[in-house]
């Protein structure tokens, strides 16, 4: 079976996202769609799979009751299930960055398409951005990018109070995997008096689906957050597999590795990983295979 795959956010206010839950629970569940929606005061993010026309009726509610319009959605198949279940959950933010000021409701940065991207990146005078986890980075970003050592997006203001300076970086482009992190990060930027901040509309993934291979300057492919772990230029899926113990992307040089458990732990992970966790791994792998 031939999943259809569907990512999207937006901020909107609600005022009863517990009621929004619930319906959307209900629905996604007699659809058969399987994926994870996060929703909170400030809106909706989610990525769920499963029938063509069961993920467009899904679509057809979005945009109904959040108002999603097309560039909030990324859209992409999948040969099989990427994702184990559904899970519908109520957060205090749909993207965590813990920064009141941050407010993408009143302030972002300018959106940029696909199409004009290379044209700024390739500006000397421009500062390129990533604003993505340290793990997530390992595996490809764009040619010249600023990549802050992070293993967390709430990590991403300590990192621009710390290192940038809005007197010497006066022109920023950000991106991130597809554009929710940039909402949140360029108006924390712009709160904090950096005044030209753009931002890659779509993310990465609408560039990997929109710009030709022999055009790109990205470099490597992209870490989704999926049973997918990773895709390339056309959103094809790449080589990658997901370790168990962190989450991040593991390729055949780290299954080489004497750190390399199956289904427990990577070289980023083995070090950190807990005895207790370590063994509920285990446990759980021996159950799967």
């Amino acid at each position: 079976m031939s999943y259809a795959v569907a990512a999207f956010y937006r901020f909107v206010a609600l005022s009863d996202p517990g009621s929004d839950r619930d319906d959307l629970d209900a629905f996604c569940r007699s659809a058969g769609v399987i994926g994870t929606i996060l929703l909170a005061e400030e809106g909706i993010n989610g990525t769920v799979a499963g029938g063509p026309e069961e993920v467009e009726a899904l679509v057809s509610k979005l945009r109904e009751r959040f108002g999603l319009r097309d560039g909030d959605i990324k859209r992409s198949v999948a040969d099989s299930a990427p994702f184990k279940r559904l899970r519908v959950r109520v957060r205090p933010e749909i993207i965590t960055l813990r920064a009141p000021e941050a407010d993408p409701t009143k302030r972002t940065g300018r959106h940029v398409s696909a199409a004009e991207w290379n044209q700024l990146v390739d500006d000397p005078d421009v500062l390129v951005l990533d604003t993505r986890n340290r793990y997530e980075t390992e595996i490809g970003t764009f040619e010249g990018a600023v990549v802050p050592p992070i293993d967390q997006f709430t990590d991403f203001k300590d990192f621009v109070d710390r290192e940038l300076d809005p007197a010497r970086h006066r022109r920023v482009a950000m991106f991130c995997t597809g554009g929710i992190r940039c909402e949140k990060a360029s108006s924390y930027m712009l709160a904090r008096g950096f005044s030209d901040v753009a931002q890659l509309d779509g993310g990465i993934l609408r560039y990997l689906e929109d710009v030709p291979t022999q055009e790109t300057r990205w470099k490597g492919d992209c870490f989704v957050f999926d049973g997918r772990t990773a895709l390339g230029h056309d959103l094809a899926r790449a080589r990658w597999d997901s370790c168990f113990g962190c989450g991040g992307p593991i390729d055949e040089e780290a299954r080489q590795s004497a750190d390399y458990e199956p289904g427990v732990s990577c070289p980023r992970c083995r070090s950190r990983l807990s005895t207790e966790r370590a063994e509920r791994l285990r446990r759980r792998h021996r159950e799967m295979t």
